[in-house]
């Protein structure tokens, strides 16, 4: 099932299966500016990552002395038992909260929320995470919206590049075979604020940008002034990423990232893991602007 919120401008569509972003269309043109997904390509359109983001090393992570297993990126993504907590005409609320079965994968007690808001041309995406038990959460959390690229069927993908808000140098590290972090990392751009987008970026799977200086990055063409801008303050970390020669880029605000490949499995010691007391909240936002 899709919901639909809008204004008089803009229409958005989030699926209740995974709480994910489908649709964010212009009302006057009718150009879309979200992946539509394709299983051919990439069946997904913006994944929503919690608790883990990426893979676990070995398929598994420990706690207390005991084994166990999530799903890579977590179990929001695909989940069907997402319920509505509160809609308005622009903004909607899914939840999700520990369950006894949920305890044999992941041993915690927690409420995720997840709130969609429009506001003129902004989508601002919220999340908040309170632990309800008695003892600390361990968790992290991202999101993973793909963009299509080019928006117009007479574009090419080397039209468009990445603009961020900060002049910095970008190394990301590579990942491995099994989608994990090596130690290995590779020049990506170097006393820019620019990131050209070719055909052979993602060749060898997302970038990926530990602790980045910048905060707002803005999916440009040389063609014309329709842009994307995703701002996200409150993630330390930026994954970029795209199917190999597929017409979408991922812009992924995260606050973890994939274990790495000498991880020692613990959960508590998991690169980006946020350790929340009980009875605590977490939030963080992220927002898709459009112009």
């Amino acid at each position: 099932m899709k919901h639909q919120i809008q204004n008089k401008n803009f229409s958005v569509e989030i699926n209740e299966t995974g709480a994910e972003l489908c649709s964010f269309k212009s009302k006057e043109t009718g150009l879309e500016y979200v992946w539509q997904g394709n299983k051919e390509i990439w069946g997904s359109t913006a994944p929503v990552l919690f608790p883990i983001i990426g893979a676990l090393k070995n398929g598994s992570y420990a706690h207390n002395g005991n084994t166990y297993s999530v799903p890579k990126h977590g179990f929001i993504r695909h989940n069907q038992n997402l319920g509505v907590k509160n809609k308005t005409n622009n903004s909607i609320t899914f939840c999700y909260a520990s369950s006894e079965g949920l305890k044999k994968d992941y041993p915690f007690d927690f409420e995720f929320e997840i709130t969609f808001t429009l506001v003129e041309n902004t989508l601002m995406v919220a999340h908040q995470v309170t632990n309800t038990g008695n003892e600390e959460l361990l968790f992290s959390l991202g999101a993973h919206p793909a963009f299509n690229c080019p928006l117009f069927p007479n574009e090419n993908y080397a039209d468009y590049y990445l603009e961020f808000d900060e002049v910095q140098n970008l190394n990301s590290n590579t990942l491995s075979s099994n989608g994990l972090l090596t130690e290995n990392t590779i020049s990506v751009m170097k006393n820019s604020k620019v990131l050209p987008l070719t055909k052979d970026l993602f060749a060898n799977d997302a970038l990926i940008f530990k602790n980045i200086v910048a905060k707002k990055v803005t999916l440009k063409s040389a063609n014309h002034i329709n842009s994307i801008a995703v701002t996200y303050s409150d993630f330390s970390n930026l994954g970029i990423w795209a199917k190999h020669n597929a017409p979408f880029v991922c812009i992924e605000p995260w606050l973890g990232v994939t274990d790495h490949e000498n991880a020692t499995g613990v959960f508590k010691e998991k690169d980006g893991i946020i350790t929340l007391p009980f009875q605590e909240k977490y939030q963080a936002m992220f927002s898709i602007e459009i112009n």
